[in-house]
Protein backbone atom coordinates (compact mmCIF):
# COMPACT_ATOMS: atom_id res chain seq x y z
CA UNK A 1 0.00 0.00 0.00
CA UNK A 2 1.11 3.56 -0.77
CA UNK A 3 1.95 5.51 2.33
CA UNK A 4 1.68 9.32 2.42
CA UNK A 5 4.65 10.72 4.19
CA UNK A 6 5.86 14.03 5.24
CA UNK A 7 9.37 14.15 5.27
CA UNK A 8 11.51 17.57 6.10
CA UNK A 9 14.51 18.66 8.20
CA UNK A 10 14.13 20.43 10.76
CA UNK A 11 15.90 22.96 13.30
CA UNK A 12 15.79 21.97 17.28
CA UNK A 13 13.48 24.97 17.44
CA UNK A 14 11.45 24.09 15.06
CA UNK A 15 11.51 25.10 12.28
CA UNK A 16 11.67 24.03 8.12
CA UNK A 17 12.79 27.17 6.37
CA UNK A 18 14.45 30.33 7.76
CA UNK A 19 12.71 33.71 7.63
CA UNK A 20 11.18 34.10 3.93
CA UNK A 21 11.42 30.26 3.28
CA UNK A 22 15.53 30.50 3.75
CA UNK A 23 17.09 27.37 3.36
CA UNK A 24 20.99 28.37 3.32
CA UNK A 25 21.11 27.45 7.27
CA UNK A 26 20.63 23.84 5.69
CA UNK A 27 23.58 23.51 3.63
CA UNK A 28 26.42 22.14 6.55
CA UNK A 29 23.40 19.66 7.41
CA UNK A 30 23.32 17.87 3.84
CA UNK A 31 25.99 14.57 4.74
CA UNK A 32 24.99 11.40 3.51
CA UNK A 33 22.32 9.61 5.67
CA UNK A 34 21.14 6.58 5.57
CA UNK A 35 17.58 6.92 6.92
CA UNK A 36 17.39 9.55 4.04
CA UNK A 37 18.61 7.19 1.52
CA UNK A 38 15.89 4.64 2.57
CA UNK A 39 13.45 7.18 2.43
CA UNK A 40 14.48 8.53 -1.05
CA UNK A 41 14.33 4.74 -2.19
CA UNK A 42 10.66 4.16 -0.80
CA UNK A 43 9.46 7.50 -2.73
CA UNK A 44 7.62 6.99 -6.10
CA UNK A 45 6.42 10.15 -6.57
CA UNK A 46 6.36 13.43 -4.71
CA UNK A 47 3.37 15.56 -3.53
CA UNK A 48 4.90 19.46 -3.37
CA UNK A 49 3.86 22.71 -2.34
CA UNK A 50 4.43 25.69 -4.96
CA UNK A 51 6.57 27.68 -2.24
CA UNK A 52 8.54 25.15 -2.12
CA UNK A 53 8.98 23.92 -5.45
CA UNK A 54 9.46 27.29 -6.43
CA UNK A 55 11.84 27.53 -3.00
CA UNK A 56 15.59 28.23 -2.01
CA UNK A 57 17.04 25.23 -2.68
CA UNK A 58 20.59 25.46 -0.78
CA UNK A 59 21.94 23.05 -3.63
CA UNK A 60 20.99 25.35 -6.63
CA UNK A 61 22.90 25.27 -9.43
CA UNK A 62 24.92 21.85 -8.44
CA UNK A 63 24.40 18.34 -9.06
CA UNK A 64 23.04 18.23 -5.77
CA UNK A 65 19.76 20.24 -6.55
CA UNK A 66 16.43 19.17 -6.04
CA UNK A 67 14.60 16.55 -4.13
CA UNK A 68 17.20 14.28 -1.68
CA UNK A 69 20.07 16.06 -2.66
CA UNK A 70 19.26 15.75 -6.39
CA UNK A 71 19.41 11.93 -6.13
CA UNK A 72 15.62 11.39 -6.49
CA UNK A 73 14.30 11.52 -10.13
CA UNK A 74 10.12 11.12 -11.08
CA UNK A 75 6.42 12.27 -11.06
CA UNK A 76 5.95 15.52 -8.97
CA UNK A 77 2.28 17.03 -8.28
CA UNK A 78 2.50 20.46 -7.46
CA UNK A 79 -0.17 22.26 -6.01
CA UNK A 80 -0.73 25.75 -6.36
CA UNK A 81 -3.43 28.36 -7.39
CA UNK A 82 -1.55 29.85 -10.11
CA UNK A 83 -0.63 26.98 -12.42
CA UNK A 84 1.98 27.54 -15.47
CA UNK A 85 1.23 27.09 -19.30
CA UNK A 86 3.74 25.06 -19.31
CA UNK A 87 6.19 23.23 -16.77
CA UNK A 88 9.00 20.65 -16.41
CA UNK A 89 8.66 16.70 -17.50
CA UNK A 90 7.56 14.77 -14.84
CA UNK A 91 5.64 17.70 -13.16
CA UNK A 92 1.79 18.54 -12.93
CA UNK A 93 0.31 21.26 -11.45
CA UNK A 94 -3.13 21.29 -9.78
CA UNK A 95 -5.46 23.56 -7.15
CA UNK A 96 -7.11 20.16 -6.41
CA UNK A 97 -5.69 18.63 -3.42
CA UNK A 98 -7.60 15.28 -3.31
CA UNK A 99 -6.40 14.84 -7.07
CA UNK A 100 -3.31 15.30 -6.69
CA UNK A 101 -2.66 13.19 -3.97
CA UNK A 102 -4.63 10.19 -5.47
CA UNK A 103 -2.83 11.29 -9.04
CA UNK A 104 0.36 10.44 -6.94
CA UNK A 105 -0.21 7.67 -5.33
CA UNK A 106 -1.11 5.64 -8.44
CA UNK A 107 1.98 7.50 -10.41
CA UNK A 108 4.35 6.17 -7.40
CA UNK A 109 2.94 2.24 -7.76
CA UNK A 110 4.01 0.39 -5.07
CA UNK A 111 6.36 2.90 -3.50
CA UNK A 112 5.66 5.79 -1.10
CA UNK A 113 4.46 9.57 -1.69
CA UNK A 114 6.57 12.01 -0.52
CA UNK A 115 4.91 15.64 0.63
CA UNK A 116 7.30 18.56 0.58
CA UNK A 117 5.84 21.90 2.26
CA UNK A 118 4.86 22.61 5.73
CA UNK A 119 1.33 24.05 4.37
CA UNK A 120 0.58 21.10 1.82
CA UNK A 121 1.55 18.42 4.89
CA UNK A 122 -0.91 20.29 7.31
CA UNK A 123 -3.74 20.24 4.71
CA UNK A 124 -3.08 16.51 4.33
CA UNK A 125 -3.54 16.31 7.89
CA UNK A 126 -6.99 18.03 8.26
CA UNK A 127 -8.14 15.53 5.71
CA UNK A 128 -7.12 12.31 6.93
CA UNK A 129 -4.83 11.65 4.10
CA UNK A 130 -1.41 11.98 5.81
CA UNK A 131 0.18 8.67 6.93
CA UNK A 132 3.49 9.13 8.42
CA UNK A 133 5.65 12.27 9.22
CA UNK A 134 9.65 11.53 9.23
CA UNK A 135 11.68 14.51 10.88
CA UNK A 136 15.19 14.47 10.53
CA UNK A 137 16.52 16.95 13.25
CA UNK A 138 19.45 18.94 13.24
CA UNK A 139 21.81 20.91 15.84
CA UNK A 140 20.80 23.86 15.19
CA UNK A 141 18.37 26.65 16.40
CA UNK A 142 17.12 28.85 13.86
CA UNK A 143 15.01 31.06 15.94
CA UNK A 144 12.44 32.08 13.14
CA UNK A 145 10.93 30.90 10.03
CA UNK A 146 8.67 28.41 8.73
CA UNK A 147 7.71 26.09 11.12
CA UNK A 148 7.52 21.82 10.79
CA UNK A 149 3.44 22.27 11.66
CA UNK A 150 1.65 25.79 12.40
CA UNK A 151 -1.97 25.86 13.12
CA UNK A 152 -2.33 28.16 15.70
CA UNK A 153 -5.74 26.93 16.92
CA UNK A 154 -5.77 23.72 16.08
CA UNK A 155 -5.70 20.36 17.70
CA UNK A 156 -3.32 17.58 19.23
CA UNK A 157 -2.48 14.97 16.53
CA UNK A 158 -1.72 11.76 17.96
CA UNK A 159 1.47 10.07 16.52
CA UNK A 160 3.62 6.63 16.89
CA UNK A 161 6.75 5.66 16.48
CA UNK A 162 7.54 3.27 13.49
CA UNK A 163 11.19 4.44 13.77
CA UNK A 164 14.08 6.63 15.33
CA UNK A 165 17.81 6.28 15.03
CA UNK A 166 20.79 9.13 15.46
CA UNK A 167 23.13 9.91 12.50
CA UNK A 168 26.11 12.05 11.76
CA UNK A 169 24.71 15.46 11.45
CA UNK A 170 21.20 14.51 12.23
CA UNK A 171 18.69 12.79 14.59
CA UNK A 172 15.41 10.95 12.85
CA UNK A 173 12.37 10.38 13.49
CA UNK A 174 9.63 7.72 11.73
CA UNK A 175 5.98 8.55 12.90
CA UNK A 176 2.50 6.45 12.12
CA UNK A 177 -0.23 9.27 12.34
CA UNK A 178 -2.79 7.63 14.81
CA UNK A 179 -6.33 7.51 13.27
CA UNK A 180 -8.97 7.22 16.03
Amino acid sequence: MTVLIYSATMSLDGFIAGPGGDMSWLAPYTAPDPAADELAARTGALLVGNTTFGGDDPNRGTDAEGAFGGTWHGPQFVLTHRRPDAGPPDVTFTDDLRWAVAAARAAAGAKDVNVLGADVARQCLELGLLDEVVVFVVPVLLGDGVRLFDHPGGHPVRLEHVARGIGEESTHLRLRVVRD
